[in-house]
């Protein structure tokens, strides 16, 4: 059985004030937002629709249950 991955967004505040969250670990997954909340809803969609992508195309053969947890730092 696959040990369960969590998806860590990171956070940093740019200078004009707004918010960037990133999701290292899916290159190219980052979201801007006015407020901290904005970019972790925005960055969340997103990282879903990546993995939607990445499993219709079978990248993840042999993945029986998906379990999707995304924890904000």
């Amino acid at each position: 059985m696959p040990v369960p991955r969590k998806l860590m967004i990171e956070f940093e505040q740019e200078t004009d004030g707004r918010w960037i969250a990133e999701i290292p670990v899916l290159p190219g997954v980052m979201a801007y937002g006015s407020t901290r909340g904005e970019a972790a809803q925005a960055v969340k969609a997103l990282a879903l629709r990546v993995l939607a992508d990445q499993l219709e195309e079978k990248k993840n053969v042999g993945c029986r249950d998906l379990n999707i947890s995304i924890a904000c730092l």
